[in-house]
């Protein structure tokens, strides 16, 4: 028996992410004592880059309880998350990540973040990735219909 049946489980998904092609990571969303969303990274096998354990098992979990918000919920994952994961997990709200491997882990098999955090800390006119604003002013439309919509559903 497993020290900690949530924890083999994502384990457990980050090896068949290897099997079925994908990187070795697993994550296992978990509520009241339950899982109730499973993914394994699935990045080149379903040609997505977002297809991260994390972001499959988020999708699974508010996918199976018909809602975009998993407060109360911990996500258990064979790898620290990486940037993308953990921007993911915040809107999620989920109350609480464990993770198995960590960063520095993860580098030193080729999957190596550094250069995103970086990247995210730099001034937005310092930055590798170039990024621009343009159409503001017409942009701003859909944010006043939002904030003006008496039925909206914050998030």
């Amino acid at each position: 028996m497993s020290e900690h049946p949530f924890m083999a489980r994502a384990i457990a998904l980050s090896h068949a992410g290897v099997a079925a092609g994908g990187g070795p990571f697993g994550a296992v969303v978990v509520k009241d004592g339950a899982i109730i969303g499973e993914g394994r990274n699935n990045v080149v096998p379903g040609h997505d880059p977002t297809q991260h354990a994390e972001i499959v098992a988020i999708r699974d979990a508010c996918a199976r309880l018909s809602t975009h918000d998993l407060d109360g919920a911990v996500v258990y994952t064979s790898c620290e998350p990486c940037p993308m994961c953990l921007a993911a997990i915040w809107w999620a709200r989920c109350s609480e990540i464990v993770y198995g491997n960590d960063r520095a882990d993860a580098a030193a098999i080729g999957f190596d973040d550094a250069a995103i955090y970086d990247e995210v800390a730099r001034p937005m006119t310092e930055r590798a990735l170039p990024i621009r604003r343009l159409m503001a002013s017409d942009a701003i439309s859909a944010f006043q219909a939002w904030a003006a919509k008496p039925d909206k559903v914050p998030y």
